[in-house]
């Protein structure tokens, strides 16, 4: 598989990556199996997608505690991306950015991982009641101590308020702000949000950010929550406890609606040949945004994964990208 850089260093990824969460939260709680979602960690490293994106709030703590399984035996093939900065209160997920937090989250998460050092440790999100350059100067003596290679900032959501909604200029500008700030204390070398063909906003403002500075970029949510696959089927339901269930976008009304943004993906796989799918589609876009830029698919079945993985050899043409860019404004916020 294509290789590509993250930030500055001489850190590099395979063009696609491996999105963890699905095999302990979030979507169709009936539908994880452990076995299963050994098997797609295998199968993704077995095909160069080597960058497995964690965190310890997905489960919490078995999603690494299920990779820690596989690390213990190929962690030479995987690059490990890994995040700390929320953590479940109860019911509740709440911010926790003071620095003795995020060392011993640290340090908790390498036990879990069964790894000495993690290549890619993230703030999960920046807590609003501690100053992002106390938080980031944690994280930097972690790199100092020889237990984290390099520092990313997860930055899902473009915000709200004017501007911030589609086409809008100033979307993820708080984000910007946060990102300047920690530059001056120690070297962000990637930034994840969500981009895909629905949520383009993180490409007209977050994306030059990174690409005028040497920052990688990690596209969360890449097939639009499983969306963009055209596998879901508009009036189906989700079960009680995916998260989809409660999202404006996958209402029955929204998902009929946006079925023309499927038709789009499927109309350009056609014309790659037999095979492409709209899935695949979909991650050659993110991939197309700038050569920093690499989409963490989540999977929890292998053959899903096996598909994202093979999406790094189909190359779009102006044509299709034209064509993709024309597809109109989903439904739902």
């Amino acid at each position: 598989m294509e290789r590509r850089s993250i930030g500055a260093g001489a850190l590099t990824v395979g063009a696609v990556g491996l999105g963890c969460m699905p095999m302990s939260g979030a979507y169709a709680p009936s539908h994880r199996r452990r076995e299963d979602s050994l098997r797609t960690v295998h199968t993704a490293l077995d095909l160069g997608a080597n960058l497995l994106d964690t965190a310890d709030l997905y489960g919490p703590y078995t999603n690494e505690l299920l990779l820690g399984r596989v690390l213990r035996e190929r962690r030479a093939d995987a690059f490990v991306s890994a995040k700390a900065g929320l953590r479940a209160d109860g019911v509740h997920v709440v911010a926790d950015g003071r620095p003795g937090y995020l060392r011993r989250a640290c340090d908790a998460s390498l036990r879990r991982l069964r790894t000495d050092v993690i290549d890619l440790y993230q703030l999960h999100r920046v807590d609003p009641d501690v100053p992002v350059e106390e938080s980031w100067g944690a994280l930097a003596e972690l790199v100092g101590a020889g237990k984290v290679r390099a520092l990313g900032f997860c930055a899902l959501g473009a915000g709200t308020g004017p501007g911030a909604g589609p086409r809008g200029d100033r979307a993820y500008e708080a984000t910007v702000r946060h990102l300047e700030r920690a530059q001056q204390v120690f070297p962000v070398s990637a930034v994840q949000a969500e981009l895909s063909v629905w949520s383009p906003q993180a490409a007209w403002r977050l994306l030059p950010w990174c690409a005028a500075r040497g920052v990688g970029f990690l596209a969360a949510m890449p097939l639009g929550s499983g969306f963009l696959s055209g596998t879901l089927v508009p009036g189906e339901g989700f079960e009680p406890g995916d998260v989809r269930a409660r999202h404006p976008r996958f209402t029955a009304y929204a998902m009929a609606a946006n079925q023309v943004l499927v038709a789009g993906l499927r109309r350009v796989a056609r014309r790659h040949g037999d095979g492409v799918t709209a899935a695949q589609v979909a991650l050659a876009w993110v991939l197309a945004q700038g050569p920093q830029v690499v989409p963490v698919p989540g999977a929890g079945q292998a053959r899903w994964a096996a598909e994202n993985a093979r999406a790094a050899q189909v190359r779009l043409t102006a044509e299709d990208l034209v064509e993709l860019s024309e597809l109109p404004v989903p439904i739902g916020a």
